[in-house]
């Protein structure tokens, strides 16, 4: 199964899709050069894929390309630049 990642900028938040089906989400506020990401999603049918892993890895490349800091006010995300060092200086 193919996992693609989508940034929806209309929507503010980063989807992640499996052979073309919307598989979960990670969505942020942007202000003043920074992303506060606050949620992030995946459908039960999709759980257990490292999923949500791969959207907030994408999802943390694309604002660290652009410059921009993090606040994670979700815990999963909180959790990955814990358990992922080199993201640390993007908090």
């Amino acid at each position: 199964m193919a996992a693609t990642v989508e940034h929806d900028v209309s929507e503010s938040r980063f989807e992640i899709y499996l052979d073309g089906q919307l598989a979960g989400y990670a969505d942020y506020f942007e202000r003043n050069g920074a992303r506060d990401f606050h949620h992030t999603v995946t459908y039960p049918q999709f759980r257990g894929q490292g999923l949500a892993a791969e959207v907030v890895k994408a999802a943390l490349d694309d604002t660290k390309s652009r410059g921009l800091t993090v606040i994670s006010s979700c815990s999963y995300v909180e959790k990955y630049i814990a358990e992922n060092p080199s993201y640390a200086e993007l908090v």
